[in-house]
């Protein structure tokens, strides 16, 4: 529904505004809030007569943070050398070097790929399977690892084959893979001619709940009700 205030103006939408910046709140415990994410946290807490759960130990710690980065337990190795450091900055080179890992691509390219509807086979009545849909599978996890801006990630995967064209040629089989984000849209493999028109259907509904957090398939028969979407 339009955010309160909007009236009937569906572009008064509280998603259509621009993001600011909130104030952040004030807290009692200023110590336990190192960063303004801490206070918006706190204050919540603070608003339900809650304390923070104290620090975690090294041990819990790294086991927390391996596994969130990585999918995977630390190795013993790890857990003691990071036990036996009492240096601040500990904590840190953990992160750094958890993020330098192939593992961090490996693990954090599942959120993408279960957004975008990834999967081996083409999906609908006729499940067949992609044999080349690794590929752009491996191209979200590269461009994790490699720390690739999102908004350059997002026109590759929109518009690959055109940037492929413009240059350089080293570039042009990481762009064109990248198009892999609307040849995995599903196929009707009993009659693809004349369901054609459902798998661009699938393919603009999937870009607009990706990256606008907005669907677009209803716009295929109607006008959005609350949405500024015509059909």
């Amino acid at each position: 529904v339009a955010s309160e205030g909007s009236g009937s103006d569906p572009t008064r939408h509280w998603s259509f505004l621009p993001v600011q910046n909130p104030p952040v709140p004030k807290v009692g415990n200023t110590r336990w809030a190192q960063m303004s994410i801490d206070a918006f946290i706190l204050a919540r807490l603070e608003s339900q007569g809650i304390a923070p759960a104290p620090p975690a130990d090294s041990r819990t710690l790294i086991r927390r943070v391996t596994y969130d980065l990585t999918g995977l337990p630390p190795s013993v190795d790890d857990v003691e050398a990071f036990a036996a450091n009492p240096t601040p900055d500990a904590y840190a080179r953990v992160v750094d070097r958890l993020l330098e890992s192939p593992h961090y691509g490996e693990r954090w390219a599942r959120h993408w790929l279960d957004v975008v509807r990834y999967a081996d086979t083409a999906g609908e009545t006729a499940d067949y399977p992609v044999p080349n849909a690794w590929r752009y599978r491996n191209y979200v996890v590269d461009a994790l690892n490699a720390d690739k801006p999102y908004d350059q990630f997002l026109r590759e995967q929109i518009a690959g084959d055109i940037l492929a064209l413009e240059g350089p040629p080293e570039r042009f089989a990481e762009r064109m893979t990248a198009t892999g984000f609307i040849a995995i849209s599903r196929r009707f493999g009993f009659d693809s001619e004349n369901y054609h028109h459902l798998t661009l259907q699938d393919t603009l509904d999937t870009l607009g709940q990706t990256v606008l957090g907005l669907s677009l398939g209803c716009a295929r028969c109607h006008n959005h009700k609350f949405d500024p979407v015509s059909a």
